[in-house]
């Protein structure tokens, strides 16, 4: 265990910080902590995770250096209400992160969950929740991951990059902190106002948007232009035949030439 008043570490009252030198997994211990009754605002965070995993059960490499945490929600909203949480957290990131890079650097949000730098991943979001018995959320665990002092070489998606890489020199610490403090003004916003005011944010940052891209589904490939997202946070499609598509589920490409 980490002494969790050291090293820097600056979070709003809201949050409670649990702070370990290695885990399996930030999101398996959140998950634990908020079977056992945690209140929301528990921040599992460690320095290296031995079994880090990405969306659609990707591994995730989590060497020291890098930022790996896990928070705890209770929103009590629906689960279609809840998923539109990874564009708040998509947008603490960024704003978290583009105050660190040189000017001039490019740093962007891809659907559904994912920041680039460059058109390079820097950082990812893993969402995983539990509903009650009423139907709403009992809770859902928010894990981050971001690249900050190293990155896989090889990836079976998108190239990824480093902050440091991109000439970015930020400590782990700091980085938590900043991340913190923007999301608990953006969940602040989302529960008093809704997904709208989020919507907005993360499209002024997002790639790709008005261009063509590629969407891969689980049974086909569609291509179109991307023309925003609906109320639960849907990637708008618009086929060349002028059908318009929905979008909850798929792997993203820009086509060359359109960001």
């Amino acid at each position: 265990m980490i002494p969790s008043g050291s090293g820097g570490i600056d979070l709003p009252p809201f949050f409670s910080l649990t702070a370990l030198e290695t885990v399996g997994s930030t999101n398996v211990e959140a998950r634990k902590r908020a079977e056992a009754g945690d209140p929301e605002g528990r921040i599992v965070w460690a320095r290296r995770q031995e079994q880090g995993v990405g969306r659609r059960g990707r591994n995730w490499v989590s060497p020291e250096g890098n930022l790996y945490c896990s928070l705890v929600l209770r929103p009590a909203c629906s689960p279609l209400a809840g998923a539109c949480l990874s564009f708040l957290v998509a947008v603490a990131l960024h704003k978290a992160i583009a105050p660190r890079l040189k000017p001039g650097m490019d740093i962007k949000l891809k659907w559904p969950n994912d920041i680039l730098i460059d058109g390079r991943k820097t950082a990812g979001i893993l969402l995983e929740s539990k509903t009650g018995p009423t139907g709403n959320l009992d809770y859902i665990i928010v894990g981050t991951g971001i690249n900050i002092t190293a990155f896989p070489e090889v990836t079976d998606g998108l190239s990824a990059i480093s902050l440091k890489q991109a000439g970015a020199f930020v400590k782990v610490e700091e980085l938590l902190s900043a991340y913190a403090y923007n999301l608990l003004e953006s969940y602040m916003l989302w529960k008093r106002d809704g997904f709208g005011p989020i919507r907005e944010q993360w499209l002024l940052r997002a790639t790709g948007l008005g261009g063509r891209i590629t969407v891969k589904l689980a049974d086909r490939v569609l291509e179109g232009v991307f023309s925003g997202l609906d109320e639960q946070g849907a990637l708008i499609l618009i086929l060349d035949t002028g059908e318009r598509k929905l979008i909850t589920a798929g792997e993203v490409f820009i086509v060359p030439g359109t960001q």
